[in-house]
């Protein structure tokens, strides 16, 4: 019998991942809060709101209601913001039978308690499952390309290897491959920090700043990635590989990346305020700068990029003031943790 995936939550990546799945031989219900949503995916087979453009396979269907969604699920994803993962979570809760296999796409830290997403799924699953069923999915994987089956590389990670290799084998597919990784923390830290280092090169490039500075923000952004992930018990290598490396360069480049695109026109002058009030899609990495400055403040980690796109953000500090700053940093060794 083919396996059946609930996805919960059908924004671009949510609708791009079923698309994906499908290929798969696996059985795709989507779950929507927007009943015009679920009725455009179910009557004509497109998703109105996100990534409209995309004709959607006859067999995934889609619904409102998250028993409906779950009943027969072996694996539940969910492809929701990181700032309601724990609400949806807590909805989630009553319907599990306990044997699934829960998945998370979202990144980004919980403001003030700094929980990553698989921790907040534990916290708030872990009386109905093992809370080693549940994995995460990272990597550089834009919903636009995912969704058109343009090849993307992701890695999968658990606590438990079982866990992680049953996922591997139902997702993956021709176009969606999918590597295993033993470091849940360094993965989950990676996907968190790569979206700060994200608007960070689109206010450079708005200001037009040139290629050298976006290639230097870059690799002094994966060194605040190792510095976190190391002071939560990550392994080094994770930052060098899909979830690391490979995320940061499409998030930081892609002009798909929603992130760039934030700071893109905070860079030109827009007002972030203005920008968020005019986006119909979540960029995690605004409130991921809130979250993180604060986790390396409270921890003694230094983050001068962190901090300096909070001030850009927060505190309206000037994008031209903020990179002068860091340009005149006191003198360092290049390699130090």
């Amino acid at each position: 019998m083919k396996p059946h995936i609930c996805i919960i939550g059908a924004g671009s990546f949510g609708t791009a991942l079923s698309v994906a799945l499908q290929k798969s031989g696996s059985e795709i219900t989507l779950w929507a809060r927007e009943h015009e949503v679920a009725d455009g995916i179910n009557q004509h087979h497109r998703n109105p709101a996100y990534l409209s453009d995309i004709l959607l396979p006859e067999s995934i269907r889609c619904t409102t209601r998250l028993e409906e969604a779950i009943e027969g699920a072996e694996y539940i994803l969910f492809a929701t913001p990181s700032h309601t993962l724990r609400e949806m979570a807590t909805k989630v809760a009553p319907l599990l039978r306990g044997h699934e296999r829960i998945v998370t796409v979202a990144k980004g830290l919980e403001t003030e308690t700094y929980l990553r997403m698989s921790e907040i799924l534990a916290e708030e699953l872990g009386d109905v499952i093992d809370t080693d069923h549940i994995g995460v999915i990272s990597g550089p994987s834009h919903a636009e390309e995912v969704a058109l089956f343009k090849p993307t590389t992701v890695v999968v990670a658990a606590n438990s290897r079982g866990v992680a290799k049953s996922i591997q084998d139902t997702f993956m597919t021709p176009m969606f491959r999918i590597y295993l990784n033993h470091d849940i923390v360094g993965v989950e830290i990676a996907g968190a920090v790569k979206n700060i280092m994200a608007i960070a090169a689109g206010i450079i490039e708005g200001m037009e700043m040139g290629d050298n500075a976006i290639a230097a923000l870059m690799t002094r952004g994966l060194h605040e990635m190792k510095r976190m992930g190391l002071a939560m018990g990550a392994s080094q290598d994770t930052f060098s590989g899909l979830a690391g490396m490979g995320d940061l360069i499409v998030t930081c480049t892609s002009t798909h990346s929603r992130n760039r695109a934030v700071g893109l026109r905070v860079g030109k002058g827009e007002s972030l305020e203005d920008i968020m009030n005019s986006m119909n899609m979540v960029a995690e990495g605004v409130k991921t700068t809130a979250s993180v400055h604060k986790w390396a403040i409270q921890h003694h980690i230094e983050m001068p990029i962190t901090a300096a796109v909070h001030h850009i953000l927060f505190e309206g500090t000037c994008p031209k003031e903020a990179l002068f700053d860091l340009m005149t940093r006191n003198p360092k060794d290049e390699i130090t943790f």
